[in-house]
């Protein structure tokens, strides 16, 4: 495993070498993702939390002594 991860890594710097050369051509950045996607994921996970967390406290044993005592 370990050579083949090598040959992999060498490969890529390679490619990153060559794509820094003078003329090497040039890819324009990723549109940025504005709107809906990641506000929902947000939201989704913001309500999964909120869930667990409340089953969480449904489950959970009761307190066998007070930390004060």
């Amino acid at each position: 495993m370990f050579p083949f991860a090598m040959i992999v890594s060498q490969n890529a710097m390679a490619h990153e070498v060559r794509s820094a050369m003078p003329h090497a051509p040039v890819v324009a950045p990723a549109a940025p993702l504005i709107g809906g996607r990641p506000a929902r994921t947000r939201q989704f996970r913001a309500a999964l939390a909120a869930k667990l967390h409340a089953a969480g406290d449904a489950v959970a044993p009761a307190a066998a002594c007070s930390p004060a005592s």
